[in-house]
């Protein structure tokens, strides 16, 4: 990465005309903090978390939704739920040198296709909107909730304040209330619901208008996290923005040439030093409240 480049995804990320997308990467550095294991973030590790540290079919080895399918075609929906609610509501877990760094620049949109709560905690201190992806809810012909966080509690709410920074969880979260996109089926509903546009609630739809955006942690191999991202950057600006991914491979390559996304030969713990800051205490200023 340039020094302008650098300076410029920085500045971007402060002033808020880049949205950080992160994945399942930028946990890379967390641990358990009982027993130093790492959180099973990315699809392999969840797939053997879920599965009791053995691995799966290799149909089902493929990509993590698959083996929620299975296990709920098996047991029930509800077991996959409270494997991802004890892994990422109960378990505690180092801090993210990622999140503590993106805690300090403050961006006003951020976008986590994670299931942990660390950005929430990020912004446990500023007053908040949590946007919750779901599936295969009955009742509504949309596929999120809204929470307000006064920095006590999250409330539920049927409009987003654009005055106070927005938290999107697509994949979901255990808090405020266990709620995850998980499972082929899940991905089926929400896909086809955020296609159509009842994935985003209305404000975010305008707010996206324009915006380019950073993707960190996320690899562009697998067609589900393609086709959520593709979605939620919808309306970006040309470029759409840039990818951080250390060793790109040929499908990457062209994947981001069709979506107008510029790959950055490097990970975000490179690209920013982010070990390093967070270590320091280097870090930029947090963005001041809007007047």
């Amino acid at each position: 990465m340039t020094p302008e480049l650098h300076d410029r995804l920085l500045a971007g990320l402060t002033d808020g005309s880049i949205v950080p997308y992160l994945g399942p990467g930028v946990l890379a550095d967390v641990t358990d903090a009982s027993t130093g294991a790492s959180i099973p973030a990315d699809s392999d590790s969840l797939i053997l978390a879920m599965n009791g540290g053995k691995p799966m079919a290799a149909r089902l080895m493929y990509e993590f939704p698959r083996a929620a399918m299975n296990v709920e075609l098996k047991r029930g929906r509800n077991a996959v739920s409270k494997f991802l609610s004890r892994t990422y509501g109960e378990t505690v877990w180092t801090r993210a040198a990622v999140h503590d760094w993106l805690r300090e620049i403050g961006p006003r949109y951020v976008v986590d296709i994670n299931r942990d709560t660390q950005l929430q905690d990020s912004y446990a201190e500023r007053a908040h909107n949590l946007i919750v992806g779901m599936a295969r809810l009955g009742g509504s012909d949309f596929r999120y909730r809204l929470y307000a966080w006064d920095g006590t509690a999250y409330q539920k709410c049927r409009a987003i304040d654009p005055a106070l920074p927005i938290l999107f969880k697509p994949m979901g979260t255990p808090k405020p209330e266990p709620t995850y996109v998980a499972s082929d089926a899940d991905y089926v509903d929400y896909i086809t619901e955020l296609m159509g546009g009842f994935a985003i609630p209305p404000a975010v739809k305008k707010l996206r208008r324009g915006k380019q955006y950073l993707l960190m942690g996320l690899r562009l191999n697998r067609d589900t996290e393609r086709m959520v991202m593709s979605d939620i950057i919808y309306a970006a600006a040309q470029p759409a923005g840039w990818v951080l991914i250390a060793k790109p491979t040929d499908k990457e390559r062209r994947f981001c040439a069709k979506l107008g996304l510029v790959l950055v030969e490097c990970d975000v713990f490179a690209a920013f030093d982010v070990l390093a800051l967070t270590a320091s205490g280097r870090l930029p200023q947090p963005l001041a409240a809007p007047a």
